[in-house]
């Protein structure tokens, strides 16, 4: 047995601290910010902070985006949930991570796929080697295009 716990049960283990820690930064411990980490804890992999909003709407309808949008800022400053920048910008939030992990995103078919750092640990070494820039991997999101895409393109040419 390696004493590992099971995953639902680490998640958990995450979030229930979260109400001192805010308070610990002067913020209010409101029924919405109770409905988002309650969403959270649920959540495993990505999410967009417009279905976060949703999802605390359909608890509690009067939550508002922005009590959403700055709580999970706060909630990135203390480590617990991370953004990445997909298509077009848009903005997702990877909660209850395995591991850090980049992006690839293709425009062409609006695939997403995860980068392991391993996968890019020749271009972090170079950057951190070369230039003295350490990677965030967790905000990495590099887009081209997939195999598939590719292939379609070349077959049209």
């Amino acid at each position: 047995m390696t004493g590992q716990r099971p995953a639902a049960e680490r998640a958990t283990d995450r979030w229930a601290d979260v109400r001192r820690r805010l308070r610990a930064r002067g913020l209010r411990w409101t029924p919405q910010r109770r409905v988002l980490l309650e969403v959270l804890a649920g959540v495993d992999g990505h999410v967009t902070g417009a279905e976060l909003v949703e999802r605390t709407r359909r608890i509690d309808p009067t939550t508002t985006p922005s009590t959403v949008y700055r709580t999970l800022d706060v909630l990135e400053g203390l480590g617990l949930v991370s953004h990445s920048h997909g298509l077009e910008g848009r903005q997702e939030f990877h909660v209850n991570p395995r591991a850090d992990h980049g992006h690839l995103v293709c425009p062409g078919c609006g695939g997403s796929w995860e980068l392991a750092p391993d996968e890019v640990a020749e271009l972090v070494a170079g950057l951190r080697d070369g230039r003295g820039f350490e990677v965030a991997v967790d905000h990495l999101t590099i887009e081209g295009r997939c195999a598939d895409c590719a292939r379609a393109g070349m077959a049209r040419a």
